[in-house]
Parts: C-alpha cells; structure tokens; sequence
C-alpha cells in the first residue's frame, strides 16, 4: 500500500489563518509606510527648491504645510520639524510614532524618523 501525502484539514486551516493575519497586518502597515515614503520626498522636495535656500523656518514649515496638502501627508505638520542649516543647506528633521490598531487591545507602534542631512538631494 502507497500512503497518502498532502495536508490535512487542521494544517491547511492553521496555515490559512496565518496567511490572512499577515495580510491583514500587512494591510495596516503599508499606508503608514507608504506616508512615511511621502514625508521624506516632501521633504527632499523642499530642499532640493533653490528659492527656498535662504528661507526662514516659517517659510519652510509653510512649504512643507502646503505640500503635505498636496500629499496628503497627516501625521505631521510643518510645526513637528526640526529645521536647521548646515554649510549653508537647509537640514529638516522629524520623528513621529505612529499607532496601528490590529484589533481589540492589540496595537502595533511604529517610530518612524528621518533627516535631510547628508543625503543626496538629487534622488
């Protein structure tokens, strides 16, 4: 007698509740990073804008402002920036943590941070 291979009821259950878990994680992560991504070419966007070189730090949040409208950027503001210069460029700043619910009690917290400085502002 030959014995049967495959996967049984209980394996194929256990392995598709896993499957949808990751997804639906996966699901709850992905805008958070993808607004993330956002800030950091807003960011890049700014500093890359020659007029924006000799700007004051309100003009820059302002310019940031406007185009997290434009981005739809919401977990940070112009206000949430860390805005200095360094050699004459302008060098932004931020941190934020950022709360996914998965369900019921259960959060996932997610720090995310990031800076112009020393990075090529051409990509």
């Amino acid at each position: 007698m030959f014995r049967q291979r495959g996967v049984s009821l209980s394996g194929l259950l256990v392995v598709g509740f896993l499957v949808v878990i990751i997804a639906i994680t996966g699901m709850r992560v992905v805008p958070a990073v993808v607004e993330y991504f956002s800030i950091t070419k807003a960011l890049k966007t700014i500093t890359g804008n020659g007029s924006l070189s000799t700007a004051t730090v309100a003009e820059v949040r302002t310019a940031f402002d406007k185009q997290a409208d434009i981005d739809n950027i919401t977990s940070i503001n112009g206000t949430d920036l860390d805005i200095s210069k360094d050699n004459g460029d302008i060098v932004i700043a931020f941190a934020y943590t950022k709360k996914i619910p998965l369900g019921g009690p259960v959060s996932l917290d997610i720090d995310f941070k990031g800076s112009t400085a020393g990075k090529d502002k051409g990509n």
